[in-house]
């Protein structure tokens, strides 16, 4: 006999097909299940469309009634672009429904599974919910602090360098570590780089797959003097390809003028005693719509979130190359540290080789 882990798991895999289409909407996957067998399944494919449950029961029809549902999430509980699914669960004839975890949403909240309860529902709630709230990492961070989930992307040699001493850098990993990265791409909301990456690499920031297509994300640019060429690359924008700058507050209008009329954005954050106010810049982004971030800068980009704790899961691409020098780039600068006490402690998720290369997934240790 078939376990409630089992169908969960077939329900996490359907929601996990929508990556990066769903923003800033979660992942949700339903399974309907009935003397043992799935007569519907569905998924939420983007935001805008129906929920995954809306799919399910339109597949299952008649054959609902006294069945179990399995919902990745908890149903919605709220009017938003589609109607509660709580409502639709409630009137759907189902004897008992399994969530995965609560939703984060604040307008949700445990709203929707005591509405079907209320409704004499068995349900029941935690079956892989680790599984889930890894699915919906992204989805959790942007309900908890109104900010985007941000990635570190790194790639280095096997002795912790990112380049060398005058930045060369291209390549570190192998193919198929760069395939993955340009799928990360396609995934997520924006990408980041610093204003020396701009002038060092003049990169494109795009989207390139090898069967083609694949989704640009907004590409951003920190510079806070505003020093980006105008015919560098990345200002180069279109309908599929956007570009935006966050600049400080006091800077050459006329260049704006200019950086506009080639379709860039240019958005104005206060500057601290570092550079750019990060905490701000990751507000005024997530206002805008960005909920995923991608840095793909230097050491010095990466620093500087990682000196204000704003770095949520780290990508790690180790190549089996070894540089050495003294002066080759490290992927991490800013102030130094005086002793190991000051470390940020992080917490290996996964190793996996890809091609010739690894990654390594970690994410900030949690405090006891």
């Amino acid at each position: 006999m078939k376990t409630d882990q089992y169908y969960m798991k077939i329900a996490l895999e359907l929601a996990e097909t929508a990556r990066g289409k769903t923003n800033p909407n979660p992942l949700v996957g339903a399974v309907i299940v009935k003397d043992g067998m799935i007569v519907g399944s569905g998924l939420h494919r983007k935001a805008g469309e129906p929920h995954a449950e809306v799919h399910a029961f339109r597949m299952a029809g008649d054959h609902a009634k006294d069945a179990t549902l399995y919902v990745t999430l908890e149903p919605c509980s709220h009017y938003g672009k589609t109607p509660p699914c709580a409502e639709l669960v409630k009137n759907s004839g189902v004897k008992r429904v399994v969530v995965a975890m609560e939703d984060p949403n604040p307008l949700v909240a445990g709203r929707g599974i005591n509405l079907i309860k209320e409704a004499g529902i068995e349900v029941e709630v935690g079956i892989l919910e680790t599984e889930a709230r890894l699915l919906n990492e992204r989805f959790i961070h942007n309900m908890i602090t109104a900010r985007p989930f941000v990635i570190s992307k790194v790639a280095m040699t096997l002795d912790g360098k990112l380049a060398t001493y005058n930045g060369h850098s291209k390549w570190i990993t192998g193919d198929k570590a760069r395939e993955t990265v340009h799928r990360l791409r396609n995934q997520v909301d924006g990408i980041m780089v610093g204003i020396g990456t701009v002038l060092l690499d003049d990169p494109e920031l795009t989207t390139r797959l090898p069967e083609g297509g694949g989704e640009n994300p907004i590409r951003i640019i920190l510079d806070s003097n505003l020093r980006t060429p105008l015919d560098a690359k990345i200002v180069k924008v279109s309908d599929e390809v956007k570009t935006w700058i966050v600049t400080g507050q006091n800077v050459d209008l006329e260049k704006i003028s200019n950086l506009n009329a080639l379709g860039v954005e240019v958005i104005s954050a206060p500057l601290n005693e570092t550079g750019l106010d990060l905490f701000v810049v990751l507000q005024k982004l997530f206002e805008r719509g960005i909920t995923e971030l991608l840095l793909e800068g230097g050491s010095e980009l990466n620093g500087a979130f990682l000196k204000e704790n704003l770095i949520d899961k780290y990508l790690v691409y180790v190549a089996p190359k070894l540089l050495g020098g003294r002066n080759s780039k490290t992927p991490f600068a800013g102030s130094d540290r005086e002793s190991m006490d000051e470390a940020v402690n992080l917490e290996f998720h996964s190793i996996e080789q890809i091609g010739s290369d690894i990654c390594i997934t970690a994410y900030p240790k949690k405090m006891d």
